[in-house]
């Protein structure tokens, strides 16, 4: 199993979407071969995009002109994030909900997978995803909720955005791990960890 780890969280150590998806890893490559790739968005300081920043692959990376050397250096950073994502055979994302979306860290991410002819094509049909292959499974913590029961489900637009984002590139049923809740006082947060927690231990190895 090659699978690609990514975190997003501000939080550091007081993160819940981290812990899950250390728990998710943990679930996932118990008893088998893996080799994981892990990125830390936060501690890496993704850029966002620009014509610059775009992987070599996508057609608008012309626009940029010649590079200097710091920004073909981040041309490389780039170009490695598309090829771990082509690679992997899991991802496990962690998406916690930041001013009702996802962060801008993961965004930026997001951003230089979709790259015409690697991750998707326009056919006579439309769009059509290239990487169906890939299981992911998304770790999303909210401090509010936003269920369909909840009367706020037109505010999210984290878990409806991954879910659009990863179809369009040919992800049709990615997985979610849900925690929400967790700043409606300390009852409500105990009891979103462990339906989250028990979750994780549900998820088909």
């Amino acid at each position: 199993m090659k699978l690609l780890h990514v975190d997003t969280s501000i939080l550091g150590a007081g993160s819940v979407s981290r812990e899950l998806t250390a728990l998710i890893v943990e679930r996932l490559t118990r008893g088998v071969q893996a080799e994981v790739t892990y990125r830390d968005l936060v501690a890496e300081s993704v850029l966002h995009l620009t014509a610059a920043t775009l992987p070599s692959a996508h057609p608008a990376s012309a626009l940029a002109g010649p590079l200097d050397a710091a920004a073909q250096a981040e041309r490389a950073v780039s170009d490695q994030i598309l090829e771990e994502f082509i690679a992997a055979d899991t991802v496990v994302v962690g998406a916690p909900m930041y001013n009702f979306t996802i962060p801008s860290q993961l965004k930026a991410w997001l951003d230089r997978l979709a790259v015409p002819g690697k991750t998707f094509q326009y056919g006579a049909n439309g769009p059509q995803g290239l990487a169906g292959g890939k299981r992911v499974v998304v770790a999303v913590a909210r401090g509010g909720f936003y269920g369909p029961e909840s009367g706020a489900v037109s505010a999210e637009h984290a878990e409806s955005y991954l879910r659009t984002i990863f179809a369009f590139m040919g992800i049709t049923r990615p997985e979610f791990v849900l925690a929400e809740g967790l700043a409606a006082g300390d009852p409500n947060k105990t009891r979103a960890l462990a339906s989250a927690r028990e979750a994780v231990r549900q998820l088909a190895a």
